[in-house]
């Protein structure tokens, strides 16, 4: 009989009570003001980062899909017109939300070009 389970390429870890044991962090541990360097830097990293089609898509499916609940559930309108509004929210979102990223990214670049100055 051909196998139907595909085979493990490594060892588990875990204990026989279902948890699983992570190894220590090698080297020094990280104190308060290396956390907060961290952060810092992740958060810069993250306001330089442009802005994107995909994160304004996402944000106006998640805005529209609670519209379009929202428009059935507290007006009791019928869920057909629910659909209908969320999908043309959608079109309305998209290019709203990439615009007004674009604007505040543009905006935060000015003002850090005018910081190193």
């Amino acid at each position: 009989m051909a196998q139907t389970k595909r085979k493990r390429r490594r060892k588990h870890k875990g204990t026989q009570a279902g948890t699983i044991e992570h190894r220590s962090r090698t080297g020094q541990a990280r104190t308060r003001e290396d956390a907060k360097e961290i952060a810092r830097r992740r958060r810069r990293d993250r306001m330089d980062r442009p802005p994107s089609w995909k994160s304004a898509a996402q944000r106006a499916g998640i805005a529209a899909a609670l519209f379009g609940v929202l428009v059935v559930a507290l007006f009791g309108r019928p869920a057909r017109e629910g659909v209908t509004l969320a999908a043309f929210m959608v079109l309305v979102y998209v290019p709203l939300g990439y615009l007004m990223d674009k604007g505040i990214y543009n905006w935060r670049q000015r003002r850090k070009q005018a910081s190193r100055k």
